[in-house]
């Protein structure tokens, strides 16, 4: 299979290179031309089609289409190639897959291989990464490793998001939908100079949803679903002069509801995708009226650069903390088979689970210093240092439901993270038509763990325990080495080697075990070639890569199953492959077209390695060891890592009595994916399109669109739970809304 696989992605990029030069030698009607894409992917602008690594860039207007219904980060997968995302928590703590590659750790201070960077620092805890996303002016998706410029826990790729910024011009717009479900958007910025040499922005969005998923066991309250999300944006921009300039940005966020609903049985012993008769729109559970997901954010951005002249200086300082706390009813359903028949339900529900987490106290903070050239030379450099510091404390709660949610069972973690860095990355052109790039960093973290258990819950763990500490760190040196060639002005071919790593791992989730697991540092090498054209006179943008890369000490969670707790592996290693195409066309002056197609074989390599299996009823299809009684995981892909992911859209814009008629459509698809380490048929996430759509009318400053996301109501399994029951979490049901907006 990775043979085939490396054939096909090799053929796909050779047929590309051999299409290039004759598309862009047509003659198409002149004056027609995509906007050139600049992208922030070196910590300097430049053409997307100059970086020699793959990466995807959206607009605002395609931010504002996926966001219509006021979905949350999620609504990022399968977007771009190669992307996934996913969440146990509802509109917190996604967990991000690129090319096969994430984390499925539940746990709030899970490491993950992707880091989202958001205005240039970094938001390590995967609470942090949830922040909504509004009056953002590009997010950019960097597919594989970014350990020079952008270090530790990168070796899968970045997500970016740019805001938009303070001008020395007056804008502002205001935009409210309403949708199913009693969904409510509003947001809104306005910005502008208030002196000379002091710009502002200020920007706010509101998101509020009813609970729509109806509770339908007798007597108990709560309906799930709905929540109320408030978050905000205010940036000062400072510029006395040409040379220096310095933005403060602050920000925060709180939300309450948007816990994830579990739906118990949502599948059946031996056949894969919900159950016949399943209804995402109803529960049964037993304990939804104490389910709650109480969220509080803020952070501070300072960003300071000064030009030299021939040297620029940049110094970006960030703090960010976060509160947490989310109870909810894991079981999913309602009852116990021990209290009789007729007494559970739906289904086999062995035992009761409901459980909380919180973040009781946080606080994170980093300082980044780097120099770069800032005249246009043949060499262009940038080095630096960086210091990171997070301080974290997590609890850990279990209830008995049966006893009205009494509260039987506690534990606490905390962990203190430091981690700093030096680095530098230069670009040389070797002649005309040839660059040449490298890149190094050094890199040097630590964690120090504490944990203790003062009360344990009456399943599960003996009793009373800790407290129990552990430290890990280690040094690495991570770095890439490129080639770029340009065929001719429209068209650069590249080859590139990158190294990134994820730094060593600790957890403890002892609620329900007793160990506290720990995993060496992942390192990943990446090897990339690719191609990126602007064909047709500039009407066409088309990308493609291949890759292939090998994962050495690959960090694994063997999560839930039996026992219900996260257990750290290190595999030997890990192997992914694949390629990815993006295509932007201007089909006419007024329809522009959109698409992008990845493909991912991904491979655990490790004899006799085995994870847990499910303590429900399910199908293991892996051979079962008999010592351990776990799952052999040798030669399974990598959870959540679909092969295929695919996406199009079309945007049509004309003239229309005195203002615009604006049309758009977009459509993504998934293929199969496991939802765990082992592979098993009730757990595996069976591929599916989800798809848009928007008209709309515009005329002067106003805009009225009427929407839909999730058009087909297609159902999606998004996770499962898999200790208690065959439980299930899904996709957002089919919204309709419309949206009325005003920009000045």
């Amino acid at each position: 299979m990775l043979k085939s696989a490396s054939m096909s992605s090799s053929v796909a990029v050779l047929v590309f290179l051999s299409l290039a030069p004759n598309a862009s030698a047509q003659e198409p009607e002149a004056g027609l031309q995509l906007e050139t894409v600049t992208v922030t992917a070196t910590k300097k602008e430049e053409n997307i089609k100059d970086v020699p690594s793959s990466l995807t860039a959206l607009g605002e207007d395609q931010i504002n289409a996926f966001g219509a219904s006021g979905d949350d980060i999620q609504f990022l997968s399968a977007r771009v190639p190669s992307l996934v995302i996913e969440s146990s928590f509802g509109r917190i703590f996604p967990r991000p897959y690129i090319r096969g590659l994430g984390n499925t750790d539940f746990d709030l201070n899970a490491s993950q291989p992707v880091s989202f960077i958001y205005d240039e620092v970094v938001f390590e805890n995967p609470v942090l990464k949830g922040f909504p996303v509004f009056d953002t002016q590009q997010i950019e998706v960097l597919r594989g490793p970014q350990g020079t410029l952008f270090g530790r826990n990168t070796p899968a790729g970045v997500i970016k998001f740019d805001s938009v910024k303070p001008t020395d011009e007056f804008d502002a717009y205001l935009k409210g939908s309403y949708a199913s479900f009693d969904t409510v958007q509003l947001e809104g910025a306005v910005g502008g100079p208030i002196s000379d040499t002091v710009s502002v922005r200020l920007s706010a969005q509101y998101q509020e949803r009813d609970d729509y998923i109806e509770n339908q066991v007798l007597g108990a309250a709560g309906d799930a679903g709905g929540y109320e999300d408030f978050a905000w944006r205010a940036q000062v921009l400072y510029q006395p002069n040409e040379q220096f300039d310095w933005l403060l940005h602050a920000h925060g966020r709180s939300l309450e509801g948007g816990q994830v609903s579990f739906q118990a049985n949502a599948f059946e012993t031996g056949r894969a995708g919900p159950r016949s008769g399943f209804d995402r729109e109803i529960s049964f559970s037993d304990a939804a009226a104490d389910s709650v997901l109480d969220t509080d954010t803020f952070g501070i951005t300072s960003k300071a650069e000064y030009d030299f002249g021939s040297v620029t200086a940049t110094y970006v300082f960030g703090y960010e903390t976060v509160e947490v706390f989310s109870r909810g009813d894991v079981d999913g359903g309602f009852g116990a088979a021990f209290l009789g028949e007729g007494n559970f339900g739906p289904g086999f529900i062995p035992f009761p689970a409901e459980t909380a987490d919180a973040i009781d106290d946080h606080q994170q903070i980093s300082h980044e210093l780097r120099l770069s050239n800032s005249e246009d030379s043949a060499l262009d450099w940038t080095v630096g240092l960086y210091f990171f510091d997070e301080e974290l404390d997590i609890a850990s709660f279990n209830f008995d439901t049966i006893a009205g949610g009494a509260p039987n069972g506690e534990a606490f973690q905390t962990q203190d993270t430091q981690a700093w860095a030096i680095f530098g990355s230069a670009s040389y052109d070797l002649t005309d038509r040839l660059t040449g790039t490298i890149g190094l960093r050094y890199s040097d973290d630590s964690k120090d763990f504490t944990a203790i258990r003062p009360i344990a819950p009456f399943v599960g763990a003996a009793g009373a325990l800790g407290p129990i500490s552990l430290s890990v760190g280690d040094e690495q040196v991570s770095g890439d080495l490129s080639l770029t060639y340009a065929v001719d002005e429209n068209t650069n071919v590249y080859g590139r080697y990158a190294r990134g790593y994820r730094a060593p791992s600790i957890q403890g989730r002892i609620l329900f075990g007793d160990a506290v697991t720990t995993a060496d540092s992942e390192i990943v090498d990446s090897f990339e070639a690719g191609v990126k054209s602007t064909l047709l006179n500039g009407r066409v943008d088309a990308n493609a890569a291949v890759f292939y890369y090998e994962v050495s000490d690959q960090q694994l969670t063997a999560i839930g199953g039996a026992g219900n707790f996260n257990r750290l592996l290190n595999a030997d290693k890990g192997v992914g492959q694949g390629f990815e195409l993006d295509l932007r066309a201007l089909v006419t002056e007024e329809l522009t077209f959109s698409a992008g197609v990845s493909y991912n074989d991904t491979e655990i390599q490790e004899a006799g390695l085995t994870a847990g299996i499910c303590g429900s009823p399910c199908t293991v299809l892996d051979p079962i060891d008999p010592i351990t009684g776990g799952a052999l995981i040798d030669g399974n892909p990598f959870p959540q890592a679909p092969e295929w992911i695919a996406n199009f859209a079309f945007d049509y814009r004309r003239p229309f009595l005195d203002g615009e008629l604006i049309a758009s459509t977009d459509w993504s698809y998934r293929s199969d994916a496991n939802v765990f380490l082992y592979e098993a048929v009730e757990f595996t996430s069976e591929g599916w399109w989800e798809g848009g759509v928007s008209v709309g009318y515009s005329q002067g400053p106003w805009t009225a669109t009427v929407f839909g996301r999730n058009i087909t109501d297609e159902v999606g399994v998004v996770s499962a739970i898999d200790f208690n029951n065959l439980s299930g979490i899904f996709n957002q049901p089919r919204v309709y809304g419309v949206e009325l907006g005003w920009a000045f």
